[in-house]
């Protein structure tokens, strides 16, 4: 609820222009509702409209994507840039290529990410983009020159210091190659303009692994200063099979728990034995195919229709790391009922309003998105570091930078809370202390 008349009245002004966006709206929401102790103790947030501007996108950039299918047929999807905000660096975010993805979708994201970067400690201001295109099924042919297509309009909007975009749902390494290769020849030059790259041309050991590997270790972090407890012994259930999944799983099995299930979006696996992350990684890295296989290579383990009943499932720890959204009311009840005292967020916005509600009623630890999944674009900003030294950072080197990221989260984010009078609540000191930076850094710049 919102009682404070200045976030009231700025919060209603989005709802005026951009109500035909409801995931930006729930994002701007979530935090508005988290920051009336934070603008009641600045008001020079107010005088300066910090907020206006804030749910403002500095620029968004939308455009025609035109390509030629193997079948030599012309085919046009959308593309989209949203530079949200660079008050403390460049603008850093990732491109969705999914058919869900429109201006709406990529702006709930650019927001987030504003907060997301703030709390890395890092310089980077927030931004995300992305197409309607849907990879899946597609030759690497046609994904290439999708590619190239989508970054001839792109590359006049980035630069090495302006906007660094990175991968996010369907877009992995390949699509990278793809799109960092034609940027390099229409600009003729070899800059650290994506992250996400291959070893091989920039890239930066421990960046497959950041967003996952930082879930579990955000989560390790908050279960040792909350609850003087660890993931050793516990049942982790755990949505997805992309990215963070695959090594959101490999490492908490590495701390000790027990990963029970994986998901995509037509159904997810159930394995009593413990989920065999070398076979999620064969099917889904190497071979593109669908989770139901897994089943069929596993002795012990079921598939189950549907993605919704992963959350059935009974858990001491939930990482949902599929989509946005993914938890409603009914779902959040579920764990609840079946033993689930943990969720902290590896997906962007996964949870509903409802399910919020359903964690905090019920006293569970809850870790936001914005701070727990940050591990991504940490690695990335320490490969935009490593690109401008022109040197590489040995894997450890680099997963021990993302540790300890992870672990100042934690500590910045109760801090936060404690400060602005709600201790131990790690989503309102999140959105604190990531929009306190943001904010002091507009005021500082001036009105802009």
């Amino acid at each position: 609820m919102l009682n404070n008349e200045y976030l009231k009245r700025v919060y209603a002004q989005v709802e005026q222009r951009d109500g035909d966006q409801p995931e930006f709206l729930q994002a701007v929401r979530e935090v508005f509702e988290t920051l009336e102790p934070v603008v009641e103790k600045h008001p020079e947030y107010e005088k300066n409209g910090v907020l206006e501007r804030i749910v403002e996108p500095e620029r968004v950039v939308k455009f025609r994507v035109a390509w030629v299918d193997d079948e030599g047929k012309v085919q046009v999807n959308r593309g989209y840039r949203v530079q949200f905000n660079s008050a403390i660096g460049p603008y850093k975010g990732g491109l969705r290529f999914h058919p869900t993805v429109n201006e709406g979708v990529i702006k709930f994201l650019g927001f987030e990410q504003i907060l997301k970067n703030s709390l890395t400690t890092l310089p980077m201001g927030g931004g995300k983009g992305g197409s309607d295109f849907n990879p899946k099924g597609k030759s690497d042919a046609e994904v290439m020159r999708f590619c190239q297509a989508f970054m001839t309009e792109l590359c006049r909007h980035i630069g090495q210091f302006t906007d660094v975009p990175a991968g996010d749902i369907n877009v992995g390494g390949r699509e990278i190659g793809y799109l960092f290769g034609q940027y390099k020849r229409i600009r003729d030059e070899y800059s650290g303009v994506l992250t996400g790259k291959g070893l091989e041309f920039g890239g930066s050991l421990a960046r497959t692994e950041a967003t996952g590997y930082g879930v579990c270790y955000y989560t390790a972090e908050a279960l040792r200063v909350l609850k003087n407890d660890s993931f050793e012994g516990k049942t982790v259930v755990i949505s997805g099979s992309g990215n963070v999944a695959i090594y959101a799983a490999q490492k908490a099995e590495q701390l000790g728990a027990k990963v029970v299930t994986v998901s995509d979006s037509n159904g997810y696996v159930y394995d009593p034995n413990g989920i065999n992350v070398d076979v999620v990684k064969q099917i889904k890295e190497v071979e593109r195919g669908r989770i139901k296989e897994y089943a069929e290579r596993v002795e012990g383990a079921e598939y189950h229709e549907g993605c919704s009943g992963v959350w059935t499932v009974p858990c001491d720890i939930a990482l949902p790391c599929a989509t946005q959204n993914e938890i409603n009311e009914e779902s959040a009840k579920a764990l609840v009922a079946n033993g689930c005292k943990v969720v902290v967020e590896g997906a962007n916005m996964p949870s509903t309003p409802e399910a919020i509600a359903v964690y905090q009623e019920n006293g569970l630890l809850y870790g936001p998105a914005k701070a727990a999944n940050a591990g991504g674009v940490a690695v990335s900003g320490l490969e935009m570091s490593q690109n401008s030294y022109r040197l590489s950072w040995t894997f450890d080197e680099v997963d021990a930078k993302l540790k300890n990221i992870m672990e100042t989260i934690v500590a910045e984010s109760l801090a936060a809370a404690k400060e602005y009078g709600h201790e131990g609540d790690l989503m309102l000191g999140a959105n604190a202390a990531g929009f306190v930076k943001v904010a002091n850094a507009m005021v500082a710049q001036g009105v802009l």
